[in-house]
């Protein structure tokens, strides 16, 4: 990953930021179904429309926010973004504790979060190119992959360790308290951002939400890749939420294993983010994005073959491995080629409608095939995700394409909100 190169004290900050938000998610996970069961006695379907209901709310709530972020300085965008996530998740604890909390409640603060999480994903792109020279952005992008991973082992134990400590809210309140430190080190960055560009109309119009998309379909390299992405989530995600079922249900495997069987594998991640950026040097991006990206899409339809015990538990455990390794290396490479594949103007729009498509796929794909399980089973339901994955290389770029360099020429077709 380079160890030893060294990218300033301003990405150093802005790193540090990262991590801590990334460590509260982990600690978190799968907060909102544990106090939905556990506190609010929710039902399956309540529990489903938790996640689903919540992302995909909160992606059409996110919607106008990218456009409006692009002219905007992205430093006060991120801070603010931090702070509302953590706010909102901070009334979580505090209805708990004075016995008012409620399933409403829940599913507010869910779309809430993540109307803010694709906010920042949009902004933070933009603000990374400020930070890192051209040529070093794999490198930032690498290390990024490798904190998510890290955090990934390390996390989700922590927080089921502390869940049995301090009650069903600790995690949440973990979790809060990542984004306040996010903020903090975001704003210890410190330095000077470029004010962008203003548009000269006043106000913003219907059309100027889908300038991200109209710049990601125009593009032959950045078209095929989001079609990819958004299918390979969201048919994993799906996957994943019924090998819970199965592996939980079914096969009687202990929560505990079914952890082990996804943080242990994690670590897979970790070295493939680590061999991203010699991959990358050696054999090109391009090439690096085609060969990982098609072998992640072999892995998934192992889990479609797991059976109870121990041999079950080490076939989830290898397949994850697997899988986790090419998402290792795949990560920073996609996130860096797509980076240098957009105009400077037009970084916060295209990831906002990247991020945007991406959860919503994900929602509409999870709910899809929580109906085929329960028609055909969730076993069949999964090998179905996997033999569906097996087409998503397909969607990949089949050819490199130079970074944009050049001032963007075209004429922004909408005015400004500001």
């Amino acid at each position: 990953m380079g160890n030893g190169h060294r990218l300033g004290r301003r990405f150093g900050w802005l790193w540090g930021a990262y991590g801590a938000s990334a460590l509260g998610t982990w600690l978190a996970f799968g907060a909102f179904p544990l106090i939905a069961i556990h506190v609010l006695h929710a039902g399956p379907a309540k529990v489903a429309a938790l996640s689903a209901v919540g992302t995909a709310v909160g992606a059409a709530v996110a919607v106008p926010l990218g456009p409006w972020v692009e002219f905007r300085r992205k430093r006060p965008v991120l801070i603010a973004t931090d702070l509302v996530r953590f706010v909102a998740l901070l009334t979580i604890p505090v209805a708990f504790a004075c016995g008012v909390l409620s399933f409403v409640q829940l599913l507010l603060v869910a779309v809430v979060v993540s109307a803010a999480d694709i906010t920042f994903r949009a902004a933070s792109g933009a603000y990374l190119k400020t930070l890192v020279p051209a040529e070093d952005l794999l490198v930032a992008n690498a290390r990024f992959e490798s904190t998510t991973w890290t955090t990934t082992v390390v996390g989700p134990p922590l927080g089921g360790a502390a869940i049995g400590l301090l009650g069903p809210v600790a995690t949440v309140v973990a979790d809060a308290v990542s984004y306040l430190l996010s903020a903090l080190g975001i704003r210890a960055t410190g330095g000077q951002e470029p004010r962008p560009e203003r548009r000269q109309a006043a106000r913003l119009r219907a059309g100027d939400l889908l300038d991200g998309w109209r710049y990601i379909l125009a593009d032959p390299t950045l078209r095929p890749l989001f079609f990819n992405t958004a299918l390979f989530n969201g048919l994993l995600m799906a996957s994943d939420a019924l090998l819970a079922v199965l592996m939980l249900g079914r096969l009687g495997f202990s929560p505990w294993q079914y952890g082990l069987a996804f943080a242990v594998p994690s670590l897979g991640g970790l070295l493939g983010s680590r061999l991203a950026r010699p991959l990358a040097a050696r054999f090109g991006q391009h090439q690096v994005l085609v060969v990982v990206g098609t072998l992640r899409a072999l892995w998934p339809v192992g889990l479609a073959f797991v059976g109870p015990g121990t041999g079950g538990l080490l076939l989830v455990m290898g397949v994850e491995l697997g899988l986790i390794f090419c998402c290792g290396v795949f990560g920073p490479v996609y996130a860096t080629y797509r980076l240098e594949r957009t105009a400077n103007g037009r970084i916060a729009r295209t990831l906002s409608a990247w991020t945007v498509t991406t959860k919503a796929v994900t929602a509409l794909l999870t709910a899809a095939w929580g109906g085929l399980a329960g028609l055909l089973g969730p076993r069949t339901a999964i090998g179905l995700a996997g033999v569906l994955l097996l087409a998503t290389p397909l969607l990949l770029p089949r050819r490199a394409a130079p970074p944009h360099v050049a001032p963007e020429s075209a004429p922004a077709p909408a005015p400004d909100g500001a």
